[in-house]
C-alpha cells in the first residue's frame, strides 16, 4: 500500500469512526429521558413458529412531557401481530407495555427491525390540544426525535417435510348426511382450533372427478391470550355427484414447536350413497326444446281494445251533438231571438220569457248598452242567448 492510498484509507476510517461516535452520543442523549427493554422468548425458531416479543418503554426524566411511538417495521420475512398493549400516558411518567407475536415467513437469518420516536411537548401544548372538540380539532405540537434501536436477530429453521400446520391444533368435522339424491349437495364443516400459525389450507378436501366441490372462504376467528393467539378456522364445503362416491381419508401433518414433534390430524374415509333420480321427475327432460318465438298476440289484443274504445267514444260524442242539435232546433225562442232587430227588442223578449233568469248576464249587458256607456254588439248578445238554450 503506497502512502497516498494509506492516507485516503486513514481519512475514510477516521470519518466513519467520528460519524459513529456522533450517532452514539445522540442516541445516548435521547435515551437519558427514558429506558426501554425488549425481550423475545426465543431467537431460534422454526418457520411459522410464533415468537413472543415483550417491549417496555418507561420515562425516567420527570422534568419533561414525553410521548412515544413504537412499532415493528413491516417485512416480507415475518408477520407481526400485536397481542396486548397497555399504555399509561400519565404526564411526566409515561409507561408503555406491548406484547407482540412474530411469525417467521422465511428460513435462515432474519432481522426484525423497529421504529421508535420520542415526542417532546409541554403542559401548555397538552392543555391546548385537550381543549379541542370534534368540530375544532387541534393537533398536539411536539418535537419528534427518531431513536435508533438494534434489530432483533432471529435464526429460522425449516419445517419437517410435508408439514401443513405449525402449532398445537385439534380437528373437528361434521357431515350433514351420507345419503342423498343425485346432484343434491352434501354439506361439510371442518374446524381447526388451537394455538399457532393460522391454519389456512387450500384444498383440505382432495379434488376428485367423482364429485364436484363447492367451498366458501374459510372463516377465521382469532382470540388474543398472554401465551399468544388462539385461532379457530372453519371450512364450509358442499359436495355433489350423480352417483355414489368415496372421499378418501384426509390426513393433515402438523408440527408442534412446543413439543418438538410432528403429529397428524385425520378425517377417516367417508362413503356416500347417492340415489339416482327418475328422468321423468327432472325439470326438463327434452334434449332440444323448440326455440322460443316472439309472441305478438298482445299487439292484436291491444288493437282490438283500442278499436272498441274509439268506437264507443265517438258514438257517445255523436249522440251528444245530436241531442244538442235537437234541443236547439225545437226551442221556441230560437227563431224569435234571431228575428230581433234592436237591443231593446232582445231585452224585452228575454225579460218576458219564463226562462229569463237564465239570461240574467245577457240582460245586464243589454241594459248597459241601452242606458249606460258600455256598448255591446247585438249579434254577439244574440249568439250568447242562443248558446244559453243549448
Amino acid at each position: 500500500m503506497n502512502s497516498s492510498t494509506k492516507d485516503t484509507y486513514m481519512k475514510h476510517t477516521l470519518g466513519s469512526l467520528l460519524l459513529f461516535v456522533a450517532l452514539l452520543c445522540v442516541s445516548l442523549l435521547q435515551a437519558e429521558d427514558f429506558r426501554y427493554t425488549m425481550h423475545a422468548n426465543k431467537q431460534t425458531a422454526y418457520l411459522h413458529e410464533p415468537i413472543l416479543l415483550t417491549v417496555d418503554i418507561n420515562q425516567t426524566n420527570p422534568d419533561t412531557v414525553l410521548l412515544f411511538q413504537f412499532a415493528p417495521r413491516p417485512s416480507d420475512a415475518y408477520k407481526v401481530i400485536q397481542v396486548h398493549a397497555k399504555h399509561d400516558d400519565t404526564s411526566h411518567h409515561v409507561k408503555y407495555h406491548n406484547l407482540y407475536e412474530i411469525y417467521p415467513l422465511k428460513t435462515g437469518d432474519v432481522n426484525v427491525t423497529f421504529s421508535l420516536t420520542k415526542r417532546v411537548t409541554d403542559e401548555d401544548k397538552v392543555r391546548y390540544f385537550a381543549s379541542g372538540d370534534r368540530d375544532d380539532f387541534k393537533k398536539l405540537e411536539t418535537k419528534d426525535y427518531p431513536i435508533a434501536i438494534p434489530p432483533l436477530a432471529l435464526h429460522i429453521k425449516p419445517l419437517p417435510k410435508d408439514v401443513s400446520l405449525v402449532g398445537d391444533f385439534s380437528l373437528d368435522y361434521k357431515i350433514h348426511t351420507h345419503t342423498q339424491k343425485a346432484f343434491s349437495p352434501i354439506s361439510w364443516k371442518i374446524t381447526l382450533k388451537g394455538k399457532g400459525y393460522t391454519p389456512i389450507i387450500k384444498h383440505i378436501i382432495p379434488l376428485s372427478s367423482n364429485y364436484k366441490s363447492f367451498s366458501e372462504k374459510p372463516l377465521v376467528k382469532t382470540i388474543p391470550s398472554p401465551e399468544g393467539m388462539i385461532n379457530t378456522v372453519t371450512y364450509l364445503f358442499a359436495l355433489s355427484a350423480r352417483q355414489s362416491y368415496v372421499v378418501p381419508s384426509i390426513t393433515l401433518k402438523a408440527f408442534s414447536p412446543s413439543r418438538q414433534k410432528t403429529y397428524t390430524l385425520e378425517i377417516p374415509q367417508q362413503s356416500f350413497d347417492i340415489q339416482s333420480v327418475d328422468k321423468e321427475q327432472l325439470v326438463d327432460n327434452i334434449d332440444m326444446p323448440a326455440l322460443r318465438k316472439a309472441d305478438w298476440t298482445w299487439i292484436e289484443t291491444f288493437l282490438k281494445y283500442l278499436l272498441v274504445f274509439t268506437a264507443g267514444y265517438f258514438t257517445a260524442l255523436s249522440l251528444r251533438w245530436k241531442k244538442k242539435k235537437m234541443v236547439h232546433a225545437s226551442h221556441p225562442l230560437v227563431e224569435k231571438i234571431s228575428q230581433t232587430k234592436t237591443h231593446k227588442q232582445l231585452l224585452q223578449l228575454l225579460m218576458a220569457h219564463e226562462e229569463g233568469k237564465h239570461f240574467s248576464l245577457i240582460i245586464e249587458k243589454l241594459e248597459a248598452s241601452l242606458y249606460g256607456t258600455e256598448k255591446t254588439n247585438l249579434n254577439t248578445l244574440k249568439k250568447e242567448a242562443l248558446e244559453n238554450l243549448k
